[in-house]
């Protein structure tokens, strides 16, 4: 049955949600774009990662955050800023909630397939994504001029979200990102600009734009990494455009201008400290901007648990 909720206007926020913190990525392009908009940005890192959940899990939990924000916070727009969740639930949400615009996220396949001069693009992503028959779509449709050489990524989310708790440069789980990110570029192939190397590499998951520093001393200077964010955001405008819900932007507003601690709430379903931690690292937002938040699991998705 399709969700209802009240009717939204160009000042209400756009939310936005992923499995945990790797989400941050999207919402700082979003606040680039669109820098006179609000936001409510919902980190379930009390059920992540969701790359290596089921369907069953991901399907249901993505409905009940969806109609949380909603229902309890009356967003316009949502962007699903998790490539598994987009996988797994985007077209049954589309169903659950025709009236609401919904952006998702996907390997930007394309893109890194135009842009390659060796036709050799590396792929990483969760094996919720990679294992996906979206995924499988992508790769067929664009797979007729590149070789994708993709991988599961296993645990590497994870370390990334516990690498927030301690954020320290030499702590273990920093450690055990760059552990992980080097035994999967090296399973993926050789890297370089020579012909029949990787020259480019895809970031399959919001999470993996934050061990970039990691993933750049590996394969060096020459390689491409490509992320989504900056496509999202422009397709968000393009669609609060469509649905005219577009927050005006004040003729006498500096061109460099972000979207302030005002304009933004980030709430957690897991460690309040380390989304305080990710929001100052990577958003220079203050801890006055981040709250817990229970969401209780339904049976649906308790019993794939």
């Amino acid at each position: 049955m399709a969700a209802t909720f009240s009717p939204v206007s160009s000042s209400s926020p756009i939310g936005v949600f992923d499995s945990g913190i790797g989400g941050l990525s999207v919402l700082q392009a979003l606040r680039h774009e669109l820098p006179h908009e609000r936001f409510v940005y919902l980190a379930d890192s009390g059920n992540a990662p969701y790359g290596e959940r089921g369907d069953a899990f991901v399907v249901p939990r993505t409905r009940d955050i969806a109609q949380h924000l909603v229902q309890h916070h009356g967003v316009k727009a949502l962007v699903i800023a998790c490539n598994t969740a987009t996988a797994a639930a985007v077209e049954q949400l589309r169903t659950d909630m025709p009236q609401l615009p919904l952006i998702g996220v996907e390997p930007a396949l394309k893109p890194a397939s135009l842009s390659s001069q060796t036709h050799h693009v590396g792929v990483m992503g969760t094996r919720g994504t990679v294992s996906s028959q979206r995924f499988a779509r992508l790769v067929a449709e664009h797979g007729s001029r590149t070789q994708f050489h993709v991988q599961a990524c296993d645990g590497l989310a994870r370390a990334i979200e516990r690498s927030t708790e301690v954020p320290l440069p030499q702590d273990s789980s920093t450690t055990e990102t760059r552990a992980l990110c080097a035994r999967y570029t090296s399973a993926l192939g050789t890297f370089g600009v020579k012909t029949g190397q990787i020259d480019t590499l895809v970031l399959g998951c919001t999470h993996y734009i934050f061990a970039k520093d990691d993933l750049r001393a590996l394969l060096g200077p020459e390689v491409q990494l490509v992320d989504t964010g900056a496509a999202v955001a422009r397709q968000t405008r393009r669609m609060l455009e469509q649905s005219g819900t577009l927050a005006p932007e004040p003729t006498d507003a500096p061109a460099d201008l972000l979207a302030g601690p005002a304009q933004i709430q980030l709430m957690t379903t897991g460690s309040l400290s380390a989304l305080q931690s990710s929001a100052l690292r990577w958003l220079d937002l203050p801890a006055t901007c981040c709250t817990a938040v229970d969401i209780p699991l339904h049976a649906e998705a308790l019993a794939s648990r």
